[in-house]
């Protein structure tokens, strides 16, 4: 995991050095800049595999590549394709550029990963980034239209772009043959054959391989462990083959997530690791949070807080950890999914806010462990995962006297403790205790008439609703840090506040 950054079309070497010292908390085990005749790649490392060899931007002949990611397969590609007298490093970011060379832009839609990266040969150019948008990528044109700048945070870009845009998910771009979307989740989607009672072994199994491939790492690996049902799913599957793994968790006093996560704890034997903060911490802070999160959406933010000490206490044990992302968007977790009784309204409903996790969750997750220098992995969220889960019939997943996720549940229950299994579904924010202080907070500090004022201004401005005095508060404090064109232009709307 790492932080990238460039200029294309032409070099750009001291802004690309800025670029990558404002990124530097996203790779703080070394950083490069290598120049070319028409570009300049720029890299700030988190070292997990291959530490001593995998330093970037990495090249082989006159083929560059600055690379953010985990490609879970590489050494699938490493036996098939490359003999190993070939490679210099044992990492996956070496594999990557010999299989650009032998098979040129298609090898994108072969890779089992996440990833963001840009590979630069002879002036010509390739721009990836993984199916769902685990790992972040922006790019904009420079202000005179010479140059094309990309990186993997928008404060990377700031005073650089004129017309910031975020990469697609699941699409590359090639400069000398242009866009393709290689990855649409309703391609990957099939009939599923059996009844509910076939499935539950299925999504066991699909899970247990999608948290093997992301233990790959050369060094420590933990999980985020909040004593809900989706993190007790990964944990417990983490524990599988793992002689002693780290969890963490955090909360405010008497918060219900630090309970079930000691619980869980001790059913698994982890060595658990919490955090306790306070209201006033959480105000404390707060800049802090909406800087590195770089959106103000409420939910986002809300749940961002306790993301962000649980990323810098995990930081101090480990430089991985797994979560439970994504199951509530495949599963049909949010309270509000509860009010549509139609399947196929619920699965379409599924399929966008899966397809829209790039700039809601998944940024939420990356930007606070990134925030830390630490790898977050979200193994429901693996394409297999993802198939299986949305190939279900959406009417086993409609509350038609049903919980929430009954499926999930199902497929575990009889392997976690039994109100782990059936404890309701709670949002992060709700659990960990800080869902609705700050809530209150922002009722004291922003008036009738300052929210009115700015509501009629932001819905002129940039056709923005907003939805209440928490937002307002949230976008004052991110406007110390980013001006409203690098902002609006590719945040993200959570539907689960």
């Amino acid at each position: 995991m790492c932080g990238i950054a460039g200029a294309l079309q032409r070099p750009s070497t001291q802004n690309v050095k800025s670029m990558i010292e404002k990124l530097a908390h996203r790779g703080p085990d070394g950083s490069g800049v290598k120049n070319f005749k028409r570009g300049t790649l720029g890299h700030a490392r988190l070292a997990i595999l291959d530490a001593e060899g995998g330093t970037q931007p990495m090249g082989y002949k006159e083929t560059w590549i600055a690379f953010n990611g985990e490609i879970y397969n590489y050494r699938e590609f490493q036996k098939k394709f490359l003999p190993q007298e070939k490679l210099k490093t044992h990492s996956d970011t070496e594999v990557l550029l010999h299989l650009y060379r032998l098979f040129g832009a298609d090898f994108v839609s072969q890779l089992d990963g996440m990833f963001a990266f840009v590979i630069y040969q002879n002036g010509e150019y390739l721009m990836a980034r993984d199916p769902l948008g685990i790992k972040p990528l922006y790019y904009g044109s420079s202000r005179d239209n010479q140059r094309l700048y990309f990186a993997s945070e928008v404060k990377a870009l700031q005073g650089l772009v004129s017309d910031l845009q975020e990469f697609p998910a699941g699409h590359w771009f090639d400069s000398s043959r242009g866009w393709k979307q290689y990855y649409r989740i309703e391609e990957s989607l099939y009939p599923f054959e059996g009844g509910e009672a076939d499935a539950l072994p299925q999504i066991k199994s699909t899970l247990q391989d999608a948290v093997r491939k992301r233990m790959l790492a050369d060094v420590p690996v933990g999980v985020s462990l909040s004593g809900g049902l989706d993190s007790s799913i990964v944990s417990l599957l983490a524990c599988e083959g793992t002689e002693q793994l780290h969890s963490f968790a955090v909360g405010v006093e008497g918060s219900e997530d630090l309970a079930a996560a000691r619980q869980m704890s001790e059913f698994l034997k982890t060595q658990h690791h919490e955090r306790v903060y306070s209201t006033e911490e959480m105000v404390k802070a707060l800049p802090d949070v909406l800087y590195y999160l770089e959106t103000f959406d409420p939910a986002l933010v809300r749940s961002a807080i306790p993301n962000y000490f649980l990323a810098e206490l995990a930081s101090h044990h480990v430089k991985v950890f797994l979560t439970g992302e994504g199951a509530d968007e495949l599963y049909a977790g949010y309270d509000y999914l509860a009010d549509i009784h139609s399947p196929q309204d619920l699965q379409a409903e599924m399929i966008h806010i899966t397809e829209a996790l790039h700039n809601t969750n998944l940024q939420r997750a990356d930007r606070m462990s990134m925030a830390f220098g630490l790898e977050a992995r979200v193994p429901f969220l693996d394409v297999e995962s993802v198939a299986l889960a949305l190939s279900l019939p959406p009417e086993w997943k409609t509350r038609e006297g049903r919980v929430a996720k009954h499926t999930l549940r199902r497929a575990f229950e009889n392997d976690l403790p039994a109100n782990i299994v059936h404890r309701p579904r709670q949002k992060f924010s709700k659990g960990a205790g800080s869902s609705d202080l700050i809530a209150q907070l922002t009722e004291e500090k922003i008036s009738d008439a300052e929210f009115q004022r700015e509501a009629a201004r932001l819905k002129s401005a940039w056709d923005y609703s907003l939805p209440n005095k928490e937002a307002l508060y949230y976008y004052k404090t991110m406007r110390e840090f980013y001006e409203d064109d690098l902002v609006f232009p590719v945040m993200g709307h959570s539907r689960s506040l």
